[in-house]
């Protein structure tokens, strides 16, 4: 199991939540079956839904991140619960491309630089959430940072990372995500400036064996950090064959009908865990008459 914490500044001024997604993040490259730049990709956007699901109010809410930009990767979509479980699915799970200038893996190269980071939130309301923002980096980062700072208003810090093992496994995963609440002052912004420039890589941080916990507390150091919750989150899919069923019915009578006649049976496969439904052609037509 991957360890999530939310911590709180001694003042109520600020709230990190941090999480230790190793174990969701390879769940995710064991189900894909991703290069590591896809997997470096991958792990830090499903990683970010993580917590931004932590973070809602009500455990059955929920949140999707669809990351599309120019690059070579396609469309990247996570989508967290309340709980912040996760699972996550990328268009293309295959993508060499050279290391960048620093000699790490070009995430932002595989995502691109131009595009759009759109959130869904299912929050109990007859409609979704829908909003937009552009992608500043394609390192995932700093795109969730501008979508806080655009889309909500709120001041936010994110940092993620994944490191990759030579076999293609991962060695360690996790991210921060910082925020002010109302009420902060100077001299909060620039204690969080300081401790966010004194941070190791995120993926370091993890590799070296730090907890949830310890990156929270470090993230506020100076400010007397309390631990709001703690939780275990797992890479997690939801889906069953009623979902399906519903699915299947959603596209009408007569593609239904079409597909019956075409094929002795169909299946359908989860994006998310690769779980494949079969449907027989007399299941097909008893879905029409419902």
């Amino acid at each position: 199991m991957s360890n999530l914490v939310r911590a709180i500044s001694w003042d109520g001024s600020v709230i990190c939540c941090a999480v230790d997604s190793t174990q969701m993040v390879a769940q995710a490259e064991k189900i894909h079956q991703t290069s590591a730049t896809v997997t470096a990709a991958m792990g830090r956007l499903v990683t970010a839904a993580s917590m931004m699901g932590s973070m809602m109010k009500d455990t059955q809410d929920s949140i999707t991140l669809r990351l599309a930009g120019d690059g070579p990767v396609g469309a990247i979509i996570a989508v967290a619960e309340g709980t912040g479980n996760a699972r996550c699915y990328v268009v293309n799970p295959i993508v060499e491309i050279p290391l960048n200038q620093y000699g790490k893996l070009d995430v932002a190269g595989a995502v691109g630089k131009k595009g759009t980071l759109s959130v869904l939130k299912e929050v109990g309301l007859p409609e979704p959430i829908m909003s937009h923002s552009p992608i500043v980096s394609g390192e995932i980062a700093e795109d969730i940072t501008y979508y806080y700072a655009m889309s909500e208003q709120v001041p936010t810090v994110c940092g993620l990372g994944v490191l990759v093992n030579p076999d293609l496994s991962v060695k360690a995963a996790g991210g921060y995500l910082i925020q002010l609440l109302p009420g902060a002052d100077e001299k909060v912004i620039d204690q969080i400036e300081k401790n966010v420039n004194e941070l190791p890589a995120v993926s370091q941080m993890f590799a070296d064996g730090m907890t949830a916990q310890e990156v929270a507390f470090r993230a506020l150091a100076g400010m007397e950090p309390q631990v709001l919750d703690e939780r275990d989150v797992s890479y997690q899919c939801n889906c069953s064959r009623q979902r399906v069923e519903r699915a299947l019915i959603s596209i009408g009578a007569e593609e239904l009908d079409r597909l019956a006649q075409e094929q002795s049976s169909t299946e359908v496969d989860c994006h998310f865990c690769n779980k494949k439904y079969r449907f027989s052609s007399d299941e097909l037509r008893n879905l029409i008459k419902k």
